[in-house]
């Protein structure tokens, strides 16, 4: 006779493995750093692109995790009145795959946190990508980290970075630069481009058009304004 007490087990095993599936298929990471007064869409943008990759298939090792840069601050607010829960701080150390930084419209604080600058240094070192939304390209230059790279900013901003930091060969009126693996965009609305292309050198061009069209970005603007920051391999 079959047993019902053994079938209920096995149905409560299965059911609790598949429960924790994604949290134990998620072991890379990708973070999008965070604070007080941070633009919104350069937040959003990644996350939306990204979040909205976690849930293929192909990508679903990964997860997003908002990166905070204070301690015991469990919550920010960007400059468009938005809150974000953290979910780790550059005090964590997180183990990450690639790192997002982001800009607001007052960045002195930001390069004057020594904390902050010892964090985008140690991460640089192990993470596959560096990517830079607006003037988050100016974090990692006052960390050295674009030297000897090509790089943009936010749009109006190129001569700045290249006046402050000419080691950085800065780029103007492109939304998008990839250098080996350091990836920066204007910020804003580009920010999803910059994500795309982020995702399609990670991935495939393939798997990041499909992303591309998840999120209905085709209907304003064409695949090839993606593609066409790739650069020729």
């Amino acid at each position: 006779m079959f047993n019902k007490s053994l079938l209920s087990k096995i149905i409560l095993l299965v059911g609790i493995v598949l429960y924790s599936l994604p949290s134990l298929a998620a072991d890379k990471r990708i973070g999008i750093l965070v604070y007080d007064k941070v633009l919104s869409s350069d937040v959003t943008a990644p996350a939306e692109v990204f979040g909205v990759a976690t849930r293929k298939s192909w990508f679903s090792n990964y997860e997003v995790l908002l990166i905070g840069v204070e301690r015991d601050v469990p919550v920010v607010t960007t400059e468009e009145g938005i809150r974000l829960t953290v979910d780790k701080t550059i005090y964590d150390n997180p183990k990450l795959d690639a790192l997002i930084v982001t800009s607001s419209y007052v960045m002195d604080r930001l390069f004057e946190n020594k904390d902050l600058t010892k964090f985008l240094t140690e991460q640089a070192k192990s993470v596959s990508w560096l990517a830079s939304n607006c003037s988050g390209a100016f974090l990692y230059a006052h960390a050295g980290l674009l030297d000897g790279y090509t790089a943009t900013t936010w749009a109006g901003g190129e001569k700045q970075l290249q006046r402050e930091f000419p080691k950085i060969n800065v780029v103007e009126d492109r939304n998008v630069v990839v250098d080996r693996n350091r990836i920066s965009s204007n910020g804003g609305i580009p920010s999803y481009q910059g994500a795309l292309v982020l995702l399609a050198k990670m991935t495939s061009e393939r798997k990041a058009k499909e992303v591309f069209e998840t999120i209905q970005l085709n209907r304003l603007i064409p695949w090839t304004d993606v593609t066409k920051y790739l650069p020729q391999e």
